[in-house]
């Protein structure tokens, strides 16, 4: 009886966590940064934002003012206590291009399971969070946009 109970308290948060009213409807750039900068981010998902809003946010891509309450993937058993604004931007510009593609590896706008850099070519995760690697990150999404915004955005 006590494991069926488990089972379905954990159903539960899992069913209710997935409910798209929890994604945030309408929201500006500008007030997503000023809300993740100054913690006060209430969502639990990231905004319903669209290529359109991808140059404002690349403004934000070099921001490394550590950030502690922001939108989490649910499914991460990961748990990362702060990230840089500028990383967490990359990633909401990373979502916005997962939703674009209809990824399969999305979980609600979530790209992935964190915000986070690892290698590349390693057979096991190696996380790297120095500035150089941010920094190389950034570019490339700003090169990708750059080079790119001009074209259809379905399109590359």
């Amino acid at each position: 009886m006590k494991l069926t109970f488990i089972y379905l308290t954990i159903l539960g948060v899992l069913t209710s966590s997935c409910d798209n009213n929890s994604i945030t409807k309408s929201e500006s750039v500008e007030d997503y940064i000023q809300r993740l900068k100054s913690n006060q981010y209430q969502s639990d998902n990231l905004p319903l934002f669209t290529y359109q809003e991808i140059p404002l946010l690349l403004e934000y891509r070099n921001d490394t003012q550590m950030i502690t309450n922001y939108p989490r993937n649910m499914i991460s058993s990961y748990y990362q206590p702060e990230c840089t604004l500028g990383m967490y931007v990359l990633w909401t510009v990373e979502s916005i291009r997962a939703v674009a593609i209809n990824s399969d590896f999305l979980v609600k706008r979530f790209p992935s399971q964190n915000p986070i850099l690892a290698l590349r070519n390693s057979n096991e995760l190696v996380l790297v969070s120095d500035n150089t690697s941010h920094s190389i990150a950034a570019k490339a999404y700003y090169d990708w946009w750059t080079n790119n915004k001009n074209k259809d955005f379905n399109t590359f």
